[in-house]
């Protein structure tokens, strides 16, 4: 050790590089870099350790401050194209539904239409040979007859596409 070296104590390293003493105690602590002696309980480095750590926070402070607005704005572009890329998908998905909608619109007035033709042409046709039986027949129970004395209920079966709505 040369006795005209001046040593340092992390505090005053701090205080001439402009950064906390924690910052200036991790980044010894993570370089490994050992003290030259001891005073108490204080740690004293050398010139150039003080050196080579203000050199370290001045050089990583410019940069950091500019890799930080870089990394920031990169960071902030990323995610708008994420977003705007989700953005068009959840415009092309309301789109497919827009028309499914439409289609399932155009599918029901369909079916309604033909419903009601169906519906307009069995109740208008002329009675044919297998109506006959159920021509006079304008309910669902049975008068009383000599098979049927009790004039119990009983279900007939009626003939047509659509003898189920009648029930």
């Amino acid at each position: 050790m040369n006795n005209n070296e001046r040593l340092y104590k992390i505090s005053e390293i701090s205080d001439i590089a402009k950064v906390n003493k924690t910052k200036v105690w991790r980044y010894i602590r993570d370089n490994n870099i050992s003290e030259r002696s001891m005073k108490g309980n204080a740690k004293l480095y050398s010139e150039h350790t003080k050196d080579v750590i203000i050199k370290a926070f001045s050089s990583e402070s410019v940069h950091l401050a500019t890799e930080t607005k870089a990394d920031t704005s990169r960071i902030l572009l990323e995610q708008i194209d994420i977003l705007k890329g989700e953005l068009e998908r959840k415009n092309d998905q309301l789109d497919k539904m827009q028309s499914l909608l439409d289609q399932q619109q155009q599918l029901n007035l369909s079916t309604n239409r033909q419903n009601e033709r169906l519906l307009d042409t069995t109740t208008n046709n002329t009675p044919s040979q297998d109506d006959s039986p159920s021509q006079n027949d304008d309910t669902d129970v049975l008068k009383p007859t000599e098979s049927n004395s009790k004039g119990e209920e009983t279900k007939t079966p009626k003939k047509g596409l659509f003898g189920w709505l009648r029930r």
